[in-house]
């Protein structure tokens, strides 16, 4: 009898770490999905960098243009 007890102490003590683990191993695919999530928004953002670094040399040129045009219609008022 007294060895019966034992034995089913020892069954739900087993069950109890078993329990346990489940969770921890719960815990560490929650963290994983976080660390992935986290570097998706760190993508997210560097796409967003590069997309302001290609509006600004954009704008550049922009720039670039119209200082050219200007310069032509310069050249153009010098001659006339």
């Amino acid at each position: 009898m007294k060895v019966e007890r034992e034995r089913e102490r020892e069954r739900e003590r087993e069950r109890e770490r078993e329990r346990e683990r489940k969770r921890e191993r719960e815990r560490e695919r929650e963290r994983e999905r976080e660390r992935e999530r986290e570097r998706e928004r760190e993508r997210e953002r560097e796409r967003e960098r590069e997309r302001e670094r290609e509006r600004e040399r954009e704008r550049e040129r922009e720039r670039e243009r119209e200082r050219e045009r200007e310069r032509d219609r310069q050249t153009d008022r010098d001659r006339q």
